[in-house]
């Protein structure tokens, strides 16, 4: 499952979007986080997006590395941002910008 959504409603940030991918447990190191992560950022670019943003929980090393491999780099991460199974956990904040769109 993958998806985009536009970071703002605002016109100067048009080409801007937050994007997440999850793959299911039984689907994990098979590829297809690569493959789905590939083809939404191949359908960003066809829709006018210039920059796609990401917040992965720090511990997913495996997203990370695998965002940073399709061109994303790390710009900075937010201290227990999300809390889940009552447990905080920090963001790592990504971002790509297109070689396409300028």
């Amino acid at each position: 499952m993958g998806g985009i959504i536009s970071a703002s409603k605002r016109e100067v940030y048009k080409g801007v979007a937050e994007i997440s991918i999850y793959i299911s447990e039984n689907y994990r190191n098979l590829g297809v986080g690569k493959t789905l992560l590939t083809q939404l950022i191949n359908e960003s670019e066809k829709a006018g997006f210039w920059t796609l943003q990401a917040g992965i929980f720090s511990d997913n090393k495996a997203s990370i590395a695998l965002h940073k491999s399709l061109g994303f780099r790390e710009i900075g991460y937010r201290e227990k941002i999300a809390k889940l199974d009552n447990i905080w956990h920090d963001n790592t904040i990504l971002e790509r910008r297109s070689k396409i769109i300028t």
